[in-house]
């Protein structure tokens, strides 16, 4: 099995990615340039999904372990596609179908493989979902044409990397934080497909105030193109 590529987070890429995988050019990621609301202001509107890029660090392990122990015999929601992470570097790939897989009554899914992933997926569990994906070649090979088309290009790794994508998106009335390495989707709260920006925003202030000492965040949005 070929090693997967660790992303980065860079709309550009992302985007080219995700019309390879066969979604609609009418949804693109765009870069949220701050967490504050007259920075949000600026995010085009409807936003689907908040994907953030944080660095990995023991604080984050013990608010994994505690979420992790806190839903224990606990039912996962329903209607919520979270898929567990197998391979170490596909967590970008993760945040993406995420992202896309819980927005399919808004977005057009072109015959490609994502589509056919998330058609193989109906009906099986987050690890089993996550096993599927570390076996769609095609998924894996697509974000690889991509980067070597590029100016630089990542070299392939199986070592652990520093950082992590994690996924908010907007489910009846719930923002969830959907990440491949946590058991269950996360639960935030309530939210509406208004305020998926703004609430999401809280959350990840909360990543960045866990964590002061870090810089290497990054957020992007899943928004209609202009």
């Amino acid at each position: 099995m070929s090693l997967a590529l660790p992303m980065e987070s860079n709309p550009d890429t992302m985007n080219k990615y995700l019309l390879k995988l066969g979604v609609s050019e009418k949804w693109r990621m765009v870069d949220v340039i701050g967490l504050e609301s007259d920075a949000l202001a600026w995010v085009p509107r409807p936003v689907l999904a908040v994907v953030l890029l944080f660095p990995l660090s023991e604080i984050y392990e013990q608010l994994r372990r505690k979420e992790e122990n806190n839903l224990v015999n606990k039912e996962p929601p329903k209607d919520v596609f979270h898929l567990r992470q197998v391979l170490s570097n596909v967590c970008g790939t993760i945040a993406l179908v995420h992202s896309v897989a819980n927005n399919t009554h808004n977005i057009e899914l072109k015959e490609g493989p994502l589509k056919k992933y998330l058609k193989d997926a109906e009906g099986l569990d987050a690890a089993a979902k996550g096993a599927l994906l570390e076996n769609s070649t095609a998924i894996l090979e697509a974000y690889k044409d991509i980067v070597h088309t590029g100016s630089s290009v990542p070299e392939e790794s199986n070592e652990d990397p520093s950082n992590h994508f994690v996924t908010f998106i907007h489910k009846d009335g719930t923002l969830f934080e959907l990440d491949g390495r946590k058991t269950f989707p996360i639960n935030h709260g309530p939210t509406t497909p208004e305020s998926l920006l703004e609430d999401a925003a809280k959350v990840c202030r909360e990543f960045m105030a866990r964590d002061p000492d870090n810089i290497g965040f990054n957020v992007v949005a899943l928004v209609p193109s202009l």
